[in-house]
Protein backbone atom coordinates (compact mmCIF):
# COMPACT_ATOMS: atom_id res chain seq x y z
CA UNK A 1 0.00 0.00 0.00
CA UNK A 2 2.86 2.31 0.76
CA UNK A 3 4.38 1.84 -2.71
CA UNK A 4 1.09 2.58 -4.44
CA UNK A 5 0.62 5.75 -2.39
CA UNK A 6 4.12 6.93 -3.24
CA UNK A 7 3.48 6.21 -6.93
CA UNK A 8 0.21 8.14 -6.86
CA UNK A 9 1.82 11.09 -5.10
CA UNK A 10 4.60 11.20 -7.70
CA UNK A 11 2.04 11.17 -10.52
CA UNK A 12 0.14 14.01 -8.89
CA UNK A 13 3.34 16.04 -8.48
CA UNK A 14 4.22 15.46 -12.14
CA UNK A 15 0.74 16.52 -13.21
CA UNK A 16 1.01 19.65 -11.08
CA UNK A 17 4.40 20.44 -12.63
CA UNK A 18 2.96 20.02 -16.13
CA UNK A 19 -0.01 22.24 -15.28
CA UNK A 20 2.32 24.91 -13.91
CA UNK A 21 4.49 24.69 -17.03
CA UNK A 22 1.42 25.05 -19.24
CA UNK A 23 0.21 28.00 -17.15
CA UNK A 24 3.62 29.64 -17.50
CA UNK A 25 3.59 29.08 -21.26
CA UNK A 26 0.08 30.55 -21.53
CA UNK A 27 1.08 33.51 -19.39
CA UNK A 28 4.13 34.06 -21.58
CA UNK A 29 2.01 33.89 -24.74
CA UNK A 30 -0.56 36.29 -23.23
CA UNK A 31 2.21 38.67 -22.25
CA UNK A 32 3.66 38.66 -25.75
CA UNK A 33 0.21 39.19 -27.25
CA UNK A 34 -0.38 42.10 -24.88
CA UNK A 35 2.96 43.64 -25.86
CA UNK A 36 2.16 43.28 -29.56
CA UNK A 37 -1.32 44.74 -29.05
CA UNK A 38 0.10 47.65 -27.07
CA UNK A 39 2.70 48.31 -29.76
CA UNK A 40 0.04 48.29 -32.46
CA UNK A 41 -2.19 50.64 -30.46
CA UNK A 42 0.72 53.03 -29.93
CA UNK A 43 1.56 53.07 -33.65
CA UNK A 44 -2.12 53.59 -34.52
CA UNK A 45 -2.39 56.43 -31.99
CA UNK A 46 0.77 58.00 -33.41
CA UNK A 47 -0.62 57.81 -36.94
CA UNK A 48 -3.92 59.37 -35.84
CA UNK A 49 -2.05 62.15 -34.06
CA UNK A 50 -0.01 62.82 -37.17
CA UNK A 51 -3.08 62.92 -39.41
CA UNK A 52 -4.65 65.93 -37.72
CA UNK A 53 -3.97 68.33 -34.91
CA UNK A 54 -7.67 68.98 -34.18
CA UNK A 55 -9.00 66.06 -32.23
CA UNK A 56 -12.72 65.85 -31.40
CA UNK A 57 -12.04 67.02 -27.84
CA UNK A 58 -10.07 70.02 -29.04
CA UNK A 59 -12.80 70.85 -31.56
CA UNK A 60 -15.39 70.76 -28.80
CA UNK A 61 -13.30 73.02 -26.55
CA UNK A 62 -12.67 75.44 -29.42
CA UNK A 63 -16.41 75.55 -30.22
CA UNK A 64 -17.22 76.37 -26.58
CA UNK A 65 -14.57 79.11 -26.48
CA UNK A 66 -15.90 80.67 -29.69
CA UNK A 67 -19.45 80.68 -28.34
CA UNK A 68 -18.26 82.26 -25.10
CA UNK A 69 -16.28 84.91 -26.99
CA UNK A 70 -19.25 85.67 -29.26
CA UNK A 71 -21.55 86.06 -26.24
CA UNK A 72 -19.10 88.47 -24.61
CA UNK A 73 -18.79 90.52 -27.80
CA UNK A 74 -22.58 90.67 -28.16
CA UNK A 75 -22.96 91.78 -24.56
CA UNK A 76 -20.35 94.52 -25.02
CA UNK A 77 -22.07 95.72 -28.18
CA UNK A 78 -25.44 95.89 -26.42
CA UNK A 79 -23.90 97.87 -23.55
CA UNK A 80 -22.32 100.33 -26.00
CA UNK A 81 -25.65 100.80 -27.79
CA UNK A 82 -27.50 101.34 -24.50
CA UNK A 83 -24.88 103.90 -23.37
CA UNK A 84 -25.12 105.73 -26.69
CA UNK A 85 -28.94 105.76 -26.40
CA UNK A 86 -28.79 107.19 -22.88
CA UNK A 87 -26.31 109.84 -23.99
CA UNK A 88 -28.51 110.94 -26.91
CA UNK A 89 -31.61 111.06 -24.66
CA UNK A 90 -29.75 113.18 -22.09
CA UNK A 91 -28.43 115.46 -24.82
CA UNK A 92 -31.88 115.99 -26.33
CA UNK A 93 -34.13 115.89 -23.24
CA UNK A 94 -31.78 116.66 -20.37
CA UNK A 95 -31.28 114.87 -17.10
CA UNK A 96 -34.22 113.22 -15.40
CA UNK A 97 -35.83 115.53 -12.86
CA UNK A 98 -36.90 114.29 -9.45
CA UNK A 99 -40.36 115.75 -8.88
CA UNK A 100 -41.46 113.64 -5.92
CA UNK A 101 -40.89 116.34 -3.27
CA UNK A 102 -40.94 119.35 -5.62
CA UNK A 103 -43.18 122.38 -5.07
CA UNK A 104 -45.02 124.48 -7.63
CA UNK A 105 -42.09 126.82 -8.33
CA UNK A 106 -39.76 123.92 -9.13
CA UNK A 107 -42.36 122.34 -11.43
CA UNK A 108 -42.87 125.71 -13.17
CA UNK A 109 -39.13 126.09 -13.64
CA UNK A 110 -38.86 122.58 -15.08
CA UNK A 111 -41.76 123.27 -17.47
CA UNK A 112 -40.14 126.53 -18.62
CA UNK A 113 -36.87 124.69 -19.27
CA UNK A 114 -38.68 122.07 -21.33
CA UNK A 115 -40.54 124.84 -23.18
CA UNK A 116 -37.29 126.54 -24.12
CA UNK A 117 -35.82 123.22 -25.22
CA UNK A 118 -38.89 122.53 -27.39
CA UNK A 119 -38.61 125.98 -29.00
CA UNK A 120 -34.93 125.42 -29.76
CA UNK A 121 -35.71 122.02 -31.29
CA UNK A 122 -38.50 123.53 -33.38
CA UNK A 123 -36.18 126.25 -34.69
CA UNK A 124 -33.57 123.60 -35.60
CA UNK A 125 -36.27 121.56 -37.25
CA UNK A 126 -37.40 124.56 -39.33
CA UNK A 127 -33.80 125.29 -40.37
CA UNK A 128 -33.32 121.69 -41.41
CA UNK A 129 -36.56 121.72 -43.39
CA UNK A 130 -35.46 124.88 -45.21
CA UNK A 131 -32.09 123.33 -45.97
CA UNK A 132 -33.76 120.18 -47.29
CA UNK A 133 -36.12 122.27 -49.44
CA UNK A 134 -33.17 124.26 -50.85
CA UNK A 135 -31.35 121.02 -51.66
CA UNK A 136 -34.50 119.76 -53.36
CA UNK A 137 -34.57 122.88 -55.52
CA UNK A 138 -30.92 122.35 -56.40
CA UNK A 139 -31.68 118.74 -57.28
CA UNK A 140 -34.55 119.87 -59.52
CA UNK A 141 -32.25 122.38 -61.23
CA UNK A 142 -29.64 119.68 -61.78
CA UNK A 143 -32.30 117.36 -63.20
CA UNK A 144 -33.40 120.10 -65.63
CA UNK A 145 -29.79 120.72 -66.70
CA UNK A 146 -29.24 116.99 -67.20
CA UNK A 147 -32.41 116.77 -69.32
CA UNK A 148 -31.26 119.72 -71.42
CA UNK A 149 -27.85 118.09 -72.01
CA UNK A 150 -29.57 114.80 -72.81
CA UNK A 151 -31.72 116.50 -75.44
CA UNK A 152 -28.66 118.16 -76.95
CA UNK A 153 -26.74 114.89 -77.07
CA UNK A 154 -29.74 113.17 -78.66
CA UNK A 155 -29.97 115.93 -81.30
CA UNK A 156 -26.23 115.75 -82.01
CA UNK A 157 -26.39 111.98 -82.37
CA UNK A 158 -29.29 112.24 -84.81
CA UNK A 159 -27.44 114.88 -86.87
CA UNK A 160 -24.31 112.71 -86.83
CA UNK A 161 -26.29 109.75 -88.12
CA UNK A 162 -27.81 111.88 -90.90
CA UNK A 163 -24.39 113.19 -91.93
CA UNK A 164 -22.87 109.70 -91.97
CA UNK A 165 -25.74 108.47 -94.11
CA UNK A 166 -25.30 111.45 -96.49
CA UNK A 167 -21.53 110.79 -96.73
CA UNK A 168 -22.17 107.16 -97.59
CA UNK A 169 -24.69 108.14 -100.24
CA UNK A 170 -22.29 110.67 -101.81
CA UNK A 171 -19.51 108.06 -101.75
CA UNK A 172 -21.71 105.64 -103.66
CA UNK A 173 -22.62 108.32 -106.20
CA UNK A 174 -18.94 109.26 -106.69
CA UNK A 175 -18.07 105.63 -107.25
CA UNK A 176 -20.83 105.26 -109.83
CA UNK A 177 -19.67 108.43 -111.64
CA UNK A 178 -16.11 107.12 -111.73
CA UNK A 179 -17.34 103.87 -113.21
CA UNK A 180 -19.37 105.70 -115.88
CA UNK A 181 -16.36 107.91 -116.78
CA UNK A 182 -14.16 104.86 -117.17
CA UNK A 183 -16.79 103.25 -119.37
CA UNK A 184 -16.89 106.37 -121.62
CA UNK A 185 -13.10 106.44 -121.95
CA UNK A 186 -12.97 102.79 -122.86
CA UNK A 187 -12.17 99.67 -121.12
CA UNK A 188 -8.61 99.33 -120.01
CA UNK A 189 -7.21 95.89 -120.77
CA UNK A 190 -4.34 94.94 -118.63
CA UNK A 191 -1.49 93.79 -120.88
CA UNK A 192 0.05 90.42 -120.35
CA UNK A 193 3.61 90.63 -119.17
CA UNK A 194 6.31 88.46 -120.72
CA UNK A 195 9.27 87.04 -118.98
CA UNK A 196 12.46 88.58 -120.38
CA UNK A 197 15.96 87.78 -119.30
CA UNK A 198 18.06 90.74 -118.29
CA UNK A 199 21.15 89.25 -119.96
CA UNK A 200 19.43 89.05 -123.36
CA UNK A 201 18.79 92.79 -123.29
CA UNK A 202 22.47 93.46 -122.64
CA UNK A 203 23.54 91.21 -125.54
CA UNK A 204 21.03 92.89 -127.85
CA UNK A 205 22.39 96.34 -126.97
CA UNK A 206 25.94 95.18 -127.62
CA UNK A 207 24.96 93.70 -131.00
CA UNK A 208 23.21 96.94 -131.97
CA UNK A 209 26.28 98.98 -131.09
CA UNK A 210 28.48 96.59 -133.08
CA UNK A 211 26.17 96.93 -136.11
CA UNK A 212 26.26 100.72 -135.92
CA UNK A 213 30.03 100.73 -135.62
CA UNK A 214 31.65 100.80 -139.14
CA UNK A 215 35.35 100.26 -139.32
CA UNK A 216 35.68 101.95 -142.76
CA UNK A 217 34.12 105.15 -141.59
CA UNK A 218 36.64 105.35 -138.80
CA UNK A 219 39.58 105.22 -141.25
CA UNK A 220 41.14 108.42 -142.49
CA UNK A 221 40.41 109.40 -146.12
CA UNK A 222 43.46 109.79 -148.39
CA UNK A 223 43.11 112.30 -151.27
CA UNK A 224 46.15 111.32 -153.32
CA UNK A 225 45.62 110.60 -157.03
CA UNK A 226 48.10 107.85 -157.20
CA UNK A 227 45.79 105.63 -155.30
CA UNK A 228 42.72 106.43 -157.52
CA UNK A 229 41.67 104.42 -160.56
CA UNK A 230 41.16 105.64 -164.15
CA UNK A 231 37.49 104.80 -164.17
CA UNK A 232 36.98 107.07 -161.26
CA UNK A 233 38.65 109.92 -163.13
CA UNK A 234 36.45 109.37 -166.20
CA UNK A 235 33.35 109.45 -164.04
CA UNK A 236 34.46 112.67 -162.46
CA UNK A 237 35.08 114.26 -165.90
CA UNK A 238 31.71 113.09 -167.19
CA UNK A 239 29.98 114.49 -164.19
CA UNK A 240 31.75 117.74 -164.60
CA UNK A 241 30.67 118.04 -168.26
CA UNK A 242 27.12 117.16 -167.38
CA UNK A 243 27.03 119.61 -164.62
CA UNK A 244 28.41 122.30 -166.94
CA UNK A 245 25.76 121.61 -169.53
CA UNK A 246 23.09 121.81 -166.95
CA UNK A 247 24.43 125.06 -165.72
CA UNK A 248 24.36 126.48 -169.30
Amino acid sequence: MSDSEEYSSEEESEEEDEEQAEKQKRAEVDRKKAEVRKRLEETAAGKKAKKGFMTPERKKKLRLLLRKKAAEELKKEQEIKAEERRRIIIERCGQKKNLDDANEAVVTQVCQAYQQRIEALESKKWDLEQEVAEKDHQVYDLIAICKDYHDRVYLCESQKWDLEHEVLRLGVEINELNISVNDLRGKFIKPTLKKVSKYENKFAKLQKKAAEFNFRNQLKQVKKKEFTLDDDEKDVKEKAEWQQKKAV
